[in-house]
This record gives structure tokens, C-alpha cells and sequence, in this order.
């Protein structure tokens, strides 16, 4: 008999290498570790207070003839009379005891499992009459004995049968163990089940002569250096190390005419990379969300800044000229990067008629605006007119739509104008309202099924606002995602469409993802690389990165900061997926000029087809207004400030002297929702002036 193996985490080596071909599919005899278990011992017991349950005999455990359903009832009987936590380790270890272990040519890195504390080896093969034959192994007994569990639930059994197990039918085990190492044996138990599902399936496409997903373009951060692995992925990694020329060029013009930088972390690569690296130098720049730019940039007012640059959009510009303003700085000049308009689709679709007659439907009944920060001062300003305003961000939304709430417990909440935003906010309350009261306590403590419940239908959300970048993540990609990255840490912005972001969430569940802002993200990176770097053990971790990709300067700068200070032996390396689609990169044209980068060549940026590859099926998540602010806008602005020929007058980012229907300055309505939000983030209460905006909104507009 014969079987087809496989393992999908690769090797460290593989890693290392630039080529993006997948390796190919091998077939090997059948190993000597399989059959994978050895007859189980009759189980005893020393405790007297629980008896042995008979439901599994010895003759049960040592056979496949029964089919998964039966195999995951009778666990389900033998676990759940133990309520003591004690008694479950001890069938646990019972179990792991009886497993026969796996061959050491198993137990190698390309057959770990990725987000497990301790190291778990899977091995998955289809044997001559199409059964799956499962291998497992783990350096920890107790996790040793989740492998056995799921060995002799899985092994021997059909491909479809094996799919169809989901994380949610292993709750009924009752195997969680409760305390501190619960969740992770939990995770575990779970990441160990999706990385054979994910094996099965790649099994399954090779049978029947499917060709497997090319992988995506990633970067690979070790101690020694970055390697890219694909063309976009070269084009990334080109600018992480800048020409050292241009930032000594930057920092000077800094420096003689006290310019202050605030940089969104959307910004094109190559900036990114010289602005890093010339924060060594110059400690007045700063790469961020778009609210904390503004914040940074009134820091820098106080240290001295005569002027202020600002890398983003233009709503970007807007805010921290009026956040500036309001903190007392109006003589600190605001430059934007280019003598057009650098338009954001999200906050375009929020200025706009449509989104007024949505909110003058908010205007009937005791309601308040919770409008996403990424749009116009003007937008903020008309809409808090109509309709009781706070800004949120992405890392504060749900605290802020809770808190509102439970302040006002008959409120209606009107979010916008980000759509994928506002449906993934419902899915996040509709999950809630499953949770136990405990679990919705643990997030917000004035809260409970019942009052979850109760906010569903009166939370409402805009229709028609998307994010171009977001919407990239189209079904090619998912689907991508779903074939060769479902064990992988997999990261999403709260903006992303629902299908990415309910793949994040599956995963977040089970410790492998995060849903949330780009700190979110990369807070989340740092802590699984911290954490395996604290187990001092060799290891690879692949996160997907499910966000605007110019993000990944700040990951990786963040990422090599820890490998190269951590006084630990063992090699852990990152890699960052960039899910992009096959038909959104251009090829390099033959003849272009190649760049050397430490000891890697590198072809010079390879193009992305059809306008940044904003192709209906996902495209490389990069955001061509962004990329407006180059590093040539950059230098011409430091190099004519003081402005005194008037020659950057189209750069300024000029007060606003517009006024609203009321007759007030934009400027002061459009930061009063902001001014809220950073009183809710001060106290974790929506302040008092605004909720007696909503308990007598007639009153307030008057």
C-alpha cells in the first residue's frame, strides 16, 4: 500500500529562497508510524468519584470503522462527565500515552503548526483506496493528547468527511482546559484540525489534476536581513533599505528650516523607507493612523516646528490644520504634497447629497452620528448640524458604539460612510449576541446578551461608501486565502470587504487573527513574534496581511528591531503575504535595469497593471492617491519653505473660512466631533455636552 503525503508549512530554506514556485507534490511508501495508533490501553482511573466511561472500549479506540460524527460523539461521551479540570489532563495524557509516536523524519519544521505554544508536527497522506491517513506529534503531553484525539477521530476516514469537521463540533468535548493556558490548548486543539483540513484539500486538488493557487508575493524578515519571494514583494523590499544619499539630503533641508513630517502608514514604500530611515536623525517625523498625525503634529508645534509637512489625503491635511488651530498654533504652516486635490474615495462618498438624506432620516428620533475619521471637516461639520456627531477610528468604534449605548439606552446609531466597515460592525454585534453574558461583560462591562440584542436593529450603517484599497480584496483572493493560507495568521482591517473579514475573524477565534485598526495589526504581529521569540524555539510565522500594503515598513522595521535584539539562540523567521491577485501584476520588461540591495538583486519596481492593480478581482492593495505624496513633492516643499514667492500657495493647506447652513465656521463644528472622541477616549464616556446634543437636539442646533 501506498499513500501521498504532504506538508504546506515550509521549510525555513524554502523561505529563504526568492522563487515563488510551490514545491512539488511527492509521493512516498506508506511510513512505518502508520497505522498511527497503537491500541489503546483500557483507561483506569485512580479517582473513585468518576468512573471509567464505557462508551469507548478498547476495541472502539483501536478501529476506523466508524464514521467521524460517531468517532466525535463517543469523545464528546468519554469527556464530558469530567468537570474537574484534573481529571481531563489525566485522559488527556491517557490518550497521548497510547499514541504511537511520530517517525523523527516527521518531526521536521516543514510539518509544524503554526500559532501553537508549544511545537506540533502534522503529517496527512491518502492512502491506495482513498482514505485519509493522519500523523500528529507535539513536544507538550497535554497537546499530545489533543493530536491523539483528533488521529483517531480523522485517520482511516473519507476526504469529505474529514472537511466537513468543523472547530465548533470540538466543543463538545469539554477539553478546554480553564485558567491562563486554556485559550492557547483551545487554539491549539483547533489550528491543529484546519492545518490537516488544509493538507486534505491540497491532497484532494492533486488527485484530480487541479492546478494548485500560485502563492502570493511575500517578504521573509530574519535576523539577517529581508528576502523578498515575487515581483511585487521585490518592489517592496527595494526601498526598506534607501539610498542613504537622499536621507542625508532630507534631514538637512529638516533640520535648517525646522520642518515637521506626519506620514499616514498607506504611504508609498520608497518614503516610508527614507523617512525611517531619517528619523534617526531628525526626531520630528512620524508614521501613523491619520487621527495621531494630527496630535503629532500639534507635539511638534510645541518643540518648535515653524512648519508642518503632511503625507496623506487631503482630509489629513484639513485635520491637522484645524487641530493646530484649535491647540493655539495658527502661525505653523500645513503643506500638502501636490498642487491638486489627493481625493479619498471613502471621504468622497460621504460628502456627497446621498449622505445627507441618509442622516436627515437620523434627524426623526434620538440618535447619534458615529462618523469614521478618515472624512471631510466640512462632512463633519454639515453632518453634526443634522444630526449629533462623534468621530471614532477603527481601534475605537466598537467601544464608542457600546459605551453610546449604554449611556442612552433608546439611541439609534447612525455609522458611515464606510460600508464594508459598518456590515462588519453589525457581524461583530450579531456575534456578541451568541456570546455569554460573562464573555460580553469582558468586553464592555454595562452590557449583556439582552442589551446586545436590543441595539441590533437600531444600529444602521451607509450603503454606499467603500474604500477603493478594501474593496480590493475581492474572491479570487479569498478564495487564494481559503487553498494555502487558512493556517496562517491572517490579519484584516475593519474595512475590508465581508468575506476577508470573516476569514480574520474565524481565525481570531481560535488565537490565529485580528480584526481591527493598522496599530491592531501590527500590535498583533509584534506580540505572536515576541511570543515565539520568548519560547526560544526555532520557528516560522506567516501573517496575511490583510490591509493597504505600504504598512509593511513599519512591520518590518518593527519585526527586525526584535529579531536583532533578542539575546535568544533559536532562528525565528516572519513572513508578510501580500494577497494580491494574479492579474493585477504587470510583468518586468525585459532589458530593465536591476538594483542591488545588501546582497540580493533586485529588478527595478515591476509595474502593476490596470492603475495599481485595482482589478475587480483583488488587486495589490495600494492606494494610488497615497501615492501622490512622493519623495520628489516632499523635497520641493522643504526646499521652498519659507514660501516667501509664494510659489507652494497650491501645497497649503488653508484655513477654512466656509460656513455652515447655520452660519458657523466650519472649521469649529467640524472639530467639535472630534473633540468629543478624544473626550471619550480620556474618560471611556461620551461627554456631557454631547449627550445632551442627543437628549435635545433642537436645542443644540439652536
Amino acid at each position: 500500500m501506498a499513500v501521498i503525503t504532504m506538508s504546506t508549512t515550509v521549510s525555513t530554506s524554502f523561505f529563504l529562497s526568492t522563487s515563488c514556485k510551490p514545491k512539488p507534490f511527492i509521493v512516498h511508501p506508506l511510513k512505518q508510524h502508520l497505522p498511527l495508533l497503537k491500541p489503546f490501553k483500557c483507561l483506569r482511573h485512580r479517582s473513585t468519584s468518576v468512573k471509567p466511561n464505557p462508551v469507548i472500549s478498547c476495541s472502539a479506540l483501536a478501529t476506523s470503522e466508524l464514521v467521524v460524527p460517531s468517532k466525535l460523539e463517543q469523545l464528546a461521551a468519554e469527556f464530558r462527565p469530567l468537570r474537574e479540570p484534573r481529571e481531563r489532563v489525566k485522559r488527556l495524557l491517557d490518550f497521548a500515552a497510547a499514541m504511537a509516536p511520530m517517525a523523527e523524519s516527521g518531526r521536521v519544521d516543514s510539518n509544524r503548526v503554526m500559532g501553537c505554544t508549544s511545537r506540533v508536527w502534522v503529517e496527512v497522506g491518502i492512502d491506495e483506496e482513498g482514505k485519509v491517513r493522519v500523523a500528529a506529534d507535539s513536544d507538550s503531553d497535554i497537546t499530545r493528547g489533543f493530536c491523539a484525539c483528533l488521529v483517531w477521530v480523522l485517520d482511516g476516514s473519507k476526504p469529505d468527511e474529514v472537511m466537513n469537521v468543523s472547530t465548533d463540533d470540538l466543543v463538545g468535548l469539554n477539553v478546554g482546559l480553564p485558567g491562563g493556558s486554556g485559550r492557547s490548548r483551545v487554539n491549539t486543539w483547533h489550528n491543529v484540525l484546519v492545518s490537516m483540513q488544509k493538507r486534505t484539500k491540497q491532497l484532494m486538488a492533486q488527485r484530480e489534476g487541479k492546478f494548485p493557487f500560485e502563492p502570493f508575493p511575500s517578504l521573509v524578515i530574519t535576523s539577517d536581513g529581508v528576502f523578498p519571494k515575487g515581483s511585487y514583494a521585490e518592489a517592496q523590499a527595494k526601498y526598506l533599505f534607501p539610498n542613504e544619499s537622499k536621507v542625508d539630503e532630507l534631514v538637512k533641508l529638516l533640520k535648517e528650516k525646522n520642518i515637521g513630517v506626519v506620514a499616514h502608514f498607506y504611504m508609498d514604500p520608497e518614503v516610508q523607507g527614507i523617512l525611517t530611515a531619517a528619523q534617526k536623525q531628525w526626531p520630528h517625523i512620524h508614521i501613523s493612523d491619520s487621527l495621531v498625525m494630527a496630535d503629532t503634529a500639534v507635539k511638534m508645534a510645541k518643540a518648535g516646528c515653524q512648519f508642518i509637512t503632511v503625507l496623506g489625503v487631503d482630509f489629513m491635511s484639513e485635520n491637522v490644520r484645524a487641530i493646530l488651530d484649535q491647540a493655539g498654533f495658527s502661525e505653523v504652516g500645513v503643506y500638502r504634497m501636490s498642487n491638486e486635490q489627493i481625493g479619498c474615495s471613502l471621504a468622497d462618498a460621504a460628502a456627497t447629497p446621498t449622505y445627507m438624506e441618509y442622516l436627515s432620516a437620523a434627524s426623526m428620533s434620538t440618535s447619534l452620528h458615529v462618523i469614521y475619521i478618515n472624512t471631510k471637516l466640512e462632512t463633519k461639520a454639515f453632518a453634526h448640524e443634522l444630526v449629533p456627531t462623534i468621530t471614532c477610528t477603527s481601534s475605537n468604534v466598537v467601544q464608542t458604539i457600546l459605551q453610546a449605548f449604554a449611556q442612552v439606552p433608546d439611541l439609534s446609531i447612525w455609522y458611515g460612510p464606510d460600508s464594508y466597515m459598518g456590515a462588519n460592525i453589525k457581524e461583530l454585534f450579531q456575534q456578541m449576541a451568541k456570546m455569554t453574558d460573562e464573555e460580553i461583560a469582558a468586553i464592555h462591562p454595562e452590557h449583556s446578551q439582552d442589551s446586545i440584542r436590543q441595539l441590533l436593529p437600531r444600529l444602521h450603517y451607509f450603503v454606499d461608501g467603500t474604500c477603493i484599497v478594501h474593496h480590493l480584496f475581492g474572491h479570487e483572493v479569498v478564495e487564494n486565502i481559503k487553498e494555502m493560507y487558512c493556517d496562517a495568521f491572517l490579519t484584516a482591517h475593519l474595512e475590508v470587504p465581508g468575506e476577508m473579514f470573516s476569514l480574520a475573524m474565524e481565525a481570531k477565534r481560535r488565537g490565529m487573527g485580528v480584526v481591527g485598526s493598522t496599530k491592531n495589526i501590527l500590535d498583533f504581529i509584534q506580540d505572536r513574534v515576541q511570543e515565539a521569540l520568548d519560547r526560544n524555539i526555532n520557528d516560522h510565522l506567516q501573517f496575511v496581511l490583510g490591509t493597504e500594503s505600504g504598512m509593511v515598513t513599519s512591520i518590518v522595521a518593527t519585526v527586525r528591531s526584535l529579531l536583532e535584539s533578542s539575546s535568544e539562540k533559536a532562528k525565528v523567521t516572519v513572513e508578510i503575504v501580500f494577497p494580491v491577485s494574479s492579474d493585477s501584476i504587470s510583468k518586468t520588461s525585459s532589458g530593465v535595469q536591476s538594483a542591488k540591495v545588501g546582497d540580493i538583486i533586485l529588478p527595478v519596481v515591476p509595474g502593476i497593471a490596470s492603475g495599481e492593480g485595482c482589478s475587480i478581482h483583488g488587486g495589490c492593495a495600494s492606494c494610488p492617491y497615497m501615492k501622490m505624496n512622493s519623495l520628489s513633492s516632499l523635497l520641493k516643499v522643504c526646499c521652498n519653505l519659507p514660501d516667501e514667492e509664494n510659489t507652494l500657495s497650491a501645497y497649503k493647506a488653508e484655513r477654512f473660512k466656509l460656513q455652515t447652513p447655520n452660519g458657523k465656521s466650519v472649521a469649529d463644528v467640524g472639530c467639535e466631533p472630534i473633540l468629543h472622541m478624544r473626550n471619550f477616549q480620556a474618560t471611556k464616556k461620551l461627554p456631557e455636552i454631547l449627550v445632551n446634543q442627543i437628549l435635545h437636539p433642537r436645542q443644540s442646533r439652536r
